[in-house]
């Protein structure tokens, strides 16, 4: 397998909520599981790309960051979904940062980590940097969903996002991908 399909987490996997860090508060879309297990089955790995600014800005602690984390993994799991690996830019928007959306750079990681090649990969997300990112490290296509900002950014700004493959939700996401050659 030398592909995959990167994700943004906070409305995309699951519901956008303000600096959520805590387990208990995590809402996992409809439908998310059976999709996730779909391209899994299908051979992409599913790798997880988030930005989390609430470190850098001093409201929860990376250790909560990856609790939330650990239970969307393991409820998936639940569906038989299985993440290869999650990273996270913990930095502020202010703040330098290596890897924090929309830089490509851990899909770059990801790509050597796991010898993926970008060109059959895709990006998952709901947010203009998710976009961003997908299109900076050379992925197939990148894709937005409407459920968190992406309703909102389709109606807002048409053109930056006509690049992009709009779909409704994961299991959308899932169906548009698995039906390319």
């Amino acid at each position: 397998m030398n592909r995959a399909v990167f994700l943004d987490r906070d409305g995309t996997i699951i519901a956008e909520k303000h600096y959520l860090h805590r387990p208990e508060e995590v809402e996992i879309f409809p439908g998310t599981g059976a999709a996730l297990k779909r391209l899994q089955d299908a051979g992409y790995h599913l790798i997880v790309v988030t930005n989390q600014s609430g470190i850098g800005r001093g409201y929860f602690t990376l250790a909560a960051a990856e609790q939330v984390n650990d239970h969307v993994a393991g409820e998936l799991a639940r569906d038989g979904v299985r993440f290869e690996k999650t990273y996270i830019a913990p930095e502020a928007p202010d703040q330098p940062s290596r890897g924090r959306k929309p830089s490509p750079q851990f899909l770059l990681d990801a790509r050597d980590e796991f010898n993926l090649k970008l060109a059959d990969c895709f990006m998952v997300g709901d947010k203009l940097i998710d976009l961003e990112c997908g299109w900076n490290a050379g992925v197939k296509k990148s894709i937005l969903v409407r459920t968190g900002y992406g309703a909102k950014l389709e109606e807002k700004s048409p053109e930056a996002v006509k690049p992009a493959v709009i779909v409704d939700d994961l299991a959308g996401a899932a169906a548009w991908i698995l039906n390319q050659k």
